[in-house]
């Protein structure tokens, strides 16, 4: 018997020789488990901060970003599903991109931070690691967007390199998780706490999907919890759905739930609550949560206005924004 166990994520997923875990790239070669990805992005690009959506870390700035091939869950409305629903062998686009390389690669293109996105970057692990760790050497940032589907331990480990996070809460509730992407709600919502306690900045987003977790009932229990376990101060990204892959049956979010959930959220106490996927809607703006000033204004992932006093406060009341400003 050369099973090997894989214990990166909440699935365990026991796995024989010459197979692949669930998420098809984590295999099992002569009893050892090897990320057949690793080095090997099938994505690499130049965004702004804002695409992660990261609003309050560094922002106007630019972001190389990488993902491979896979992914630990299965959601049917996934908006990357050509590449995380994919083992790498699939993939009709391969890099090549070694640690170094990806770090010499941002700053040849003048980025301040590496991205690792789009799929989800726990299923690369040791590439998102190491990679971050040479990144780090050389005083880049590195930002981790994910479902935040991971064991305890490997989380914390990744904390040590990491600085900010968008991680997706899918929705408030178990059934969601089991029925729409095969996972289970607790294991994210501890990620979510470790991102709190080991220093990372976090910010969140959740698709608002109609007739499935636009329940208002939900998004303030979401809310609440966000206020009470992770501060009143975590940016919470709540973003409008588009058909898309196998959930193409649904509308588009109307304009009036996202506004809604967004006053349904505030009122709840959470600071700072954004609209996202509506292009120029003052919902994308950032506001002063003290005496409502416009700090920053957002068309679409760009920064119009800009208003932040250098170390990050309102410039009328003087108070502290949330954040890790440039």
């Amino acid at each position: 018997m050369n099973d090997v166990v894989c214990e990166l994520c909440p699935r365990y997923c026991t796995i024989p020789a010459g197979g692949a875990g669930d998420c098809r790239v984590r295999v099992n070669l002569g009893g050892k488990l090897r990320a057949t990805t690793y080095g090997r992005p099938s994505a690499v690009h130049i965004d702004p901060m804002e695409k992660k959506p990261l609003y309050h870390f560094h922002p106007g700035t630019s972001i190389l970003s990488i993902a491979t091939a896979g992914c630990n869950l299965h959601c049917r409305n996934c908006q990357n599903w050509q590449l995380s629903q994919r083992g790498g062998e699939e993939m009709e686009h391969i890099y090549r991109g070694m640690p170094d390389q990806i770090v010499d690669t941002t700053l040849n293109q003048g980025c301040q931070a590496i991205a690792y996105t789009y799929s989800d970057p726990i299923i690369f692990y040791e590439y998102v690691y190491d990679t971050a760790e040479a990144a780090q050497a050389v005083g880049l940032y590195n930002v981790f967007v994910t479902a935040g589907y991971i064991n305890k331990a490997p989380l914390r480990k990744l904390c040590r390199v990491l600085n900010a996070t968008n991680t997706d809460l899918k929705a408030f509730d178990d059934k969601f998780y089991r029925d729409n992407c095969s996972a289970t709600l607790k294991p994210v919502l501890d990620a979510l706490v470790i991102f709190r306690e080991e220093g990372v900045w976090l910010e969140i987003t959740n698709l608002v999907i109609p007739t499935l977790n636009d329940d208002m009932a939900m998004i303030r229990r979401m809310a609440h919890w966000i206020r009470d376990e992770l501060g009143a101060g975590t940016p919470l990204h709540l973003s409008r759905y588009h058909p898309m892959y196998r959930m193409r049956n649904l509308p588009p979010t109307p304009t009036e739930t996202l506004e809604r959930a967004r006053q349904e959220a505030m009122d709840v106490g959470l600071h700072y609550v954004y609209i996202g996927n509506l292009s120029g809607h003052k919902g994308s703006s950032t506001f002063c949560p003290h005496d409502g000033t416009l700090l920053i204004r957002r068309t679409g992932f760009w920064i119009t206005e800009y208003h932040l006093t250098e170390d990050g406060r309102c410039p009328v009341c003087h108070e502290k924004i949330e954040g890790v400003w440039t």
